[in-house]
């Protein structure tokens, strides 16, 4: 009997046998994983839903903004319907605010492929120019650097990594130079001169 048990769980007494501290604490582990099972099915089930989700806002060809707005919708109301359990409750009321607050402008892409699904890309972007301002100077803080350059930040960033740059600033004439260079300082003026008025207000 006592070699019968042992053959059908051989590993449960390995960390008895050979005191391994590591699967001791594998078996405690798996031990309490039978107490989350109704915790687990609430997740998968409300899973399945955020998966229909994102295969309904996924890009093809033949995906319209009118499209998937209206099969967005028609699930989003699905979803209300039929996720009525209590527990239910904060999943629902998260999609519905969320959606919400990001219903505007999320279909236009569907129609203009050249604008951006989401905006990870250029979160990253600026957070590696952030990065690279904060290891140069030596400061946490990039507003000053901001108001001072604009939009020539992004400018800048491209051109360091194109080939032709210099062939492109040959053909620009001094005359479109100086005003450009006009219209910029018009625009970040105003931004310097609030900076200045709080940094001193005497």
């Amino acid at each position: 009997m006592k070699n019968k048990v042992r053959s059908i769980n051989p590993l449960k007494s390995a960390w008895v046998k050979k005191g391994t501290p590591l699967l001791e604490r594998l078996f405690r582990i798996v031990g309490i994983v039978d107490n989350y099972t109704n915790e687990y099915r609430q997740v998968f089930r409300l899973s399945t839903r955020i998966r229909r989700i994102a295969n309904i806002l996924e890009p093809s060809k033949n995906k319209t903004s009118e499209s998937v707005e209206k099969r967005l919708s028609r699930y989003l109301k699905e979803i209300e319907q039929t996720l009525t359990k209590g527990e239910d409750f904060l999943i629902v009321d998260n999609l519905k605010r969320y959606s919400k607050g990001f219903w505007k402008g999320l279909f236009t892409c569907y129609d203009h492929p050249i604008l951006p699904r989401t905006n990870n890309d250029h979160k990253l972007f600026f957070r590696t120019i952030k990065r690279r301002h904060r290891r140069i100077t030596g400061l946490r803080y990039w507003n000053r650097y901001i108001m001072r350059h604009g939009e020539y930040i992004v400018f800048a960033e491209d051109a360091i990594n194109n080939p032709s740059i210099l062939s492109r600033l040959a053909s620009v004439s001094f005359d479109d130079y100086v005003t450009e260079i006009k219209k910029w300082e018009t625009r970040t003026g105003e931004h310097i001169k609030r900076y200045q008025f709080k940094k001193n207000l005497d």
